[in-house]
Formats: C-alpha cells, sequence, structure tokens
C-alpha cells in the first residue's frame, strides 16, 4: 500500500504521524511511504532521515494522494469551524483514501459530513476501545502521559516555590503542596512527576477505583463524602454527572484547592466538555503566587477562569489552560504516536488489503466514514442522523476478514 504522512497544520502542533524507525518498518513490510517535506522537522526528524529510512519526500499532494493517509490531527475535524486549508486538503484525497488521525468527532461531528461527501474511509484514533488487543495502538494513553508530565513541568515552573523540602543553611523549606484533580493517565503522569520534583501530592478521582493507581505512583488519594457508585462506565471511563452532583463535589473539594500551591487539573468524559471542578471562588481561595495547571482545556477545561492556550491571573492566581501539551516533547509524544498509528495501520491491513470487518471491535468502533455514509452511531446521533442506520456491515466492505 502507498502510505502519505501530510505536514500538521494546527497551529501549535509540533508532532508527525509517523517517525523514521516506523517508516522503516513499514517500507520493510513492503509499503511505499510518501512524507511531506519538512512534516517531521518540528519533532526533530528531518527529511534526509526519511529518505535514509525508506520514504519518498514529497509534495502535500503527493502524500494526500496516497492510499492511506496518516495524520495526528485529521484535518479540521477536531475545531468547530474548519479552516480553509483543511478544505484544500479534502480535495486533495481520493475517493478511496483510507485517513487515520484523531478526529475528536464526538464534540466536534460536522466536519465528518464531508468526509463522507468526499468517499472518503476515515477512522478515529479517539474512539479505540480499552481491550487489550488494542493497547498498542492506543494513542489517547501515550499522549496523556506525555500531556501529565508536561502540565507538571509547566506547574513547577510558573508556581513561586520550590517544589522538593530543601534545608540550608539559612533554613529549612517545606516541599510545595500540589492537588491532581483526575487520575486517568495524564493525571498519574502528574502525580509520578511531582513527587520526582520533590512535591507532597494529593489527588482526587471519581472513579473509587482510582485509589490504588494513585498511590501506586506515590499520591495521596483525596476521599470525598460523595456518592460515586455510577462514576464509571464499562470502558473504564469516567461518566459524566448530574450538576447537583459536581456542585457538591466543588463544595468539598474548595478546602483541598485552597490548601494546594499547585492545583493540575486533567479530569475529562469522553465526548462531553470537561466538568467544571474548579470555580472563579475557588480561585480566589486559593494562596497569591499559586498556579493551577488546567490539562483539559481542550475539552473546555476543569476551570471555569480558564481560557484555552492562555494565562489568566486571578487574585495572584496563575490560571494556564494549554491545549497541545504533548506537542511541548515532540521528540518522545511523535514516537509514541507513531508506533501506535502503525499498529492500527497494521492491524487494518490483511493479505489482500483493508479488512473492515465489523466483528472486530478495533474496526468497528473508530469507523467514521465509508461509502459515502457516516457509520458511527454516536456521530450519527450528535449530526441528527439515525444511529440505527450505522452498522457498516451495510456498506459494501473491502474485505471481511478480521486480522488477529
Amino acid at each position: 500500500m502507498h502510505i502519505g504522512v501530510p505536514r500538521e497544520t494546527l497551529p501549535g502542533e509540533t508532532r508527525v504521524a509517523l517517525t523514521p524507525n516506523e517508516v522503516r518498518t513499514l517500507t520493510d513490510e513492503g509499503h511505499q511511504v510518501t512524507v511531506e517535506h519538512g512534516a517531521g522537522d518540528r519533532a526533530g526528524h528531518f527529511d534526509d532521515e526519511y529518505l535514509t529510512a525508506g520514504a519518498v519526500p514529497g509534495t502535500r499532494a503527493d502524500a494526500f494522494g496516497a492510499d492511506i493517509v496518516l495524520q495526528v490531527h485529521l484535518s479540521g475535524a477536531d475545531q468547530a469551524v474548519v479552516p480553509a486549508s483543511a478544505e484544500q486538503d479534502l480535495a486533495l484525497m481520493r475517493s478511496s483514501t483510507i485517513l487515520i488521525a484523531l478526529a475528536n468527532p464526538l464534540s466536534h461531528p460536522g466536519p465528518v459530513s464531508r468526509l463522507a461527501q468526499r468517499h472518503v474511509t476515515a477512522f478515529s484514533l479517539d474512539l479505540l476501545p480499552r481491550i487489550t488487543r488494542a493497547q498498542g495502538m492506543d494513542v489517547l494513553s501515550s499522549q496523556s502521559a506525555v500531556a501529565g508530565y508536561r502540565a507538571a513541568l509547566i506547574a513547577a515552573e510558573r508556581v513561586d516555590k520550590l517544589l522538593p523540602m530543601t534545608t540550608t543553611a539559612a533554613g529549612s523549606l517545606a516541599p510545595a503542596r500540589v492537588l491532581v484533580l483526575g487520575a486517568g493517565v495524564a493525571g498519574l503522569q502528574a502525580i509520578a512527576t511531582a513527587r520526582r520534583l520533590g512535591a507532597v501530592v494529593r489527588a482526587y478521582d471519581i472513579r473509587a477505583a482510582a485509589r490504588e493507581q494513585v498511590e501506586s505512583v506515590g499520591g495521596l488519594f483525596v476521599e470525598l463524602p460523595l456518592d460515586t457508585s455510577a462514576a464509571e462506565d464499562a470502558g473504564g471511563y469516567a461518566q459524566v454527572q448530574q450538576e447537583e452532583f459536581y456542585a457538591r463535589q466543588r463544595e468539598v473539594l474548595s478546602k483541598e484547592v485552597a490548601a494546594a500551591d499547585i492545583v493540575i487539573a486533567t479530569a475529562q468524559v469522553p465526548g462531553r466538555p470537561a466538568p467544571i471542578l474548579i470555580t472563579e471562588e475557588m480561585v480566589r481561595g486559593m494562596r497569591p503566587g499559586s498556579v493551577v495547571v488546567d490539562a483539559a482545556a481542550a475539552q473546555g477545561g476543569n476551570c471555569s477562569v480558564s481560557v484555552a492556550d492562555d494565562t489568566v491571573l486571578l487574585s495572584g492566581v496563575s490560571i494556564t489552560a494549554p491545549t497541545l501539551l504533548a506537542a511541548g516533547a515532540a521528540a518522545h509524544a511523535s514516537r509514541l504516536y507513531a508506533r501506535n498509528i502503525a499498529n492500527f495501520t497494521r492491524h487494518l491491513l490483511g493479505p489482500e488489503g483493508p479488512q473492515l470487518s465489523s466483528d472486530d471491535p478495533i474496526i468497528r468502533d473508530t469507523l467514521l466514514t465509508h461509502a459515502g455514509r457516516i457509520v458511527h452511531p454516536q456521530v450519527r446521533e450528535l449530526l441528527g442522523l439515525d444511529p440505527a442506520e450505522a452498522d457498516p456491515g451495510a456498506a459494501p466492505h473491502v474485505g471481511t476478514a478480521e486480522r488477529r
């Protein structure tokens, strides 16, 4: 198969979908890879490295003209307003193109319609099921790990204290107090990083099962007097709660927030706006010089005063809300992402080409569009279409055998 890798155009994005190591593996397997000129520059991978690995540097049209196009962000799909550049990218694709990327379709379903109209077969890696066979493809986990690390470093740089306990001839300094809200992959990495920097770390998660994970990386789990029996779905993700629950949660969290020098907020619910865990009143209750890093900013943020990709100063407290945290460590983030997306691509390809089996949850759950139709039930519902007509089995497939 011919695989294309375009340069990412989302402002602030520095990652690349394939690194030279993964290109070499794919070309060794018999695939042809075209990488747009300069696609890997911001991740520290230049055209000559790709050429040595077996790729052919080309134009953007060359990359989008491939059988399979791999991206970090599906052009325009993760934005509320589709830019003109995304429409230009779409025009470069053939009707038989297979597109694999992060698309955020449950938050921004509109652009998916354009892919269907173009007869592009699109997969969104945001939607991978949490099953053992998909672990090597789990881009959300790999990128969240990088994001959590970066969030802790940003907080350490901005706070007006040293994180570790320090003893000098001039006296001793107590360690900084860090509160992490949300103990998913990003939260756990933030806890582990803050602990390695010497802070005392407390963490809260709506899922009671997160206690063991928090403690395993050195954090102290915050127990709140709340009923969380319905807080977790079958896939292990946090579930959205009623506003009354969140109001009570904020009330009992306020003392924890006020006592912290740093708050790192990472709580997200798939396909929904991030819950507001920190109000303006709670920020005003923090010590001047304290820091809030809102790592959920891409989904609207956990702090009510956050401004995406900006820093707000309120009562002496700094609230920063980066939306592309993983892009701050582009080399390693790209390496992990490339391995994930290459694993997915191998899973998709069979001896006779792409295998679109509706019996395979990895393929079924990530498939957005095929043969001119939107085939993902949740996306169809968000667009006002009948989800009952979403079964991709109703659409003609390239293949039917599941690759195991």
